[in-house]
C-alpha cells in the first residue's frame, strides 16, 4: 500500500496560464499537506520540466495561449514512453474532456473548482501513479533478479563442465529411452557406440558381454552406479579398459527421466597395475 506520508510527498506541477487559477490551486494543495508542488504560466517549459522532475502528477489547463493543453499532451506522450502521462487536465468546455482523455490524459476536473472534488481526485491519481511506479520498481528488481540468477546458473554450468573436463574423458545424458540428449567428449568413439538417427546407442560386440549385462541391470533398477569398470576388445585386440559413474535423473514428481555420468579410458592404468601385479608375483 502507499501511504498518505507518501502521497503528501509526491511532485506536482501546475499549469495554467492564469495567475489566479495557479495561487488557488497552489494554496489548496498546501493547506492539505502537500510539500512538493511548483507552477509555470508558460506551457512550452512542461516537457522540458517534466524530463528534469518526473512529475507524479501535472494538474493541466486545456485553453491557453501559444500552446494549448492538447499540445502539451502530445509532448508529454512522447516522454512516456511507458504509456502512462500522469494528467489532470483542468477545462471549462465539456467536449474537450473526452478528448483529453483520448490524448492521454487520466482524469478531468471541470472550472469552476469543486475543492472538494479537486483534492479527491488528485490523492486518487496519485495513489494510482505511486503504485504503478512501485510495480514497475518491482519489476525492474525481479528482471535484474532474474537475470543475476541466470549469470549465476551460467557461472556454475561452466564450473561443472570445467570440472567433468578435469576428471573425465567425457560427460553423457540420457533420456529415460536411453537417448542421447547430451555429450562432451570423445563418448561415442571411445566406447565403440554406433548412433543410429534417434540418437539411441546401439553397443558393439566387442563389449565384455557380462560386464555389460551386469550394468544394463544398474540402469534397468534405476541405480547410481560408481567407478564401474568394463572392458571391450578392440579390432587389434587389445583389450581396452573403461571406467563410468553414472546416475539416475528424476524430475520433481520423482518420475525418471534419464541417466547422466562421467566417463574416463583407465587402459593406460590399469595396464600398468597389471604390470606391476604381475612383477610382485
Amino acid at each position: 500500500m502507499i501511504t498518505t506520508n507518501k502521497i503528501l510527498n509526491a511532485k506536482i506541477l501546475i499549469v495554467d496560464d492564469q495567475e489566479a487559477n495557479v495561487q488557488l490551486l497552489e494554496q489548496m494543495l498546501q493547506k492539505v499537506g502537500y510539500v512538493n508542488v511548483t507552477s509555470t504560466m508558460d506551457p512550452r517549459t512542461v516537457a522540458g520540466l517534466h524530463t528534469t522532475h518526473c512529475y507524479d502528477l501535472i494538474l493541466l489547463d486545456l485553453q491557453m495561449p501559444v500552446m494549448d493543453g492538447f499540445a502539451v499532451l502530445a509532448e508529454l506522450s512522447k516522454i512516456e514512453t511507458s504509456g502512462y502521462v500522469p494528467v489532470l487536465v483542468i477545462t471549462a468546455q465539456p467536449a474537450h474532456k473526452l478528448r483529453a482523455l483520448q490524448a492521454g490524459a487520466k482524469d478531468f476536473v471541470s472550472k469552476p473548482f469543486d475543492l472538494l472534488e479537486v483534492q479527491t481526485r488528485i490523492y486518487n491519481m496519485l495513489e494510482v501513479r505511486l503504485l504503478y511506479q512501485k510495480l514497475d520498481d518491482y519489476n525492474k528488481t525481479l528482471e535484474t533478479a532474474v537475470q543475476q540468477r541466470t549469470a549465476e546458473l551460467k557461472e556454475s554450468e561452466e564450473r561443472f563442465k570445467s570440472f567433468t573436463e578435469l576428471s573425465s574423458d567425457w560427460y553423457w545424458e540420457q533420456d529415460q529411452f536411453g537417448k542421447f540428449t547430451r555429450v562432451h567428449g570423445p563418448v561415442f568413439d571411445m566406447l565403440g557406440i554406433d548412433i543410429n538417427d534417434n540418437a539411441v546407442a546401439h553397443f558393439s560386440s566387442e563389449w565384455n558381454v557380462a560386464e555389460r549385462t551386469e550394468l544394463d541391470a544398474n540402469i534397468a533398477a534405476r541405480k547410481p552406479f560408481l567407478d564401474f569398470i568394463y572392458t571391450r576388445v578392440n579390432s587389434d585386440g587389445k583389450t581396452q579398459y573403461l571406467q563410468v559413474s553414472g546416475e539416475p535423473i528424476f524430475d520433481a514428481t520423482s518420475r525418471f527421466v534419464g541417466y547422466r555420468g562421467i566417463g574416463s579410458d583407465i587402459t593406460a592404468r590399469m595396464q600398468t597395475s597389471l604390470k606391476t601385479s604381475t612383477t610382485s608375483i
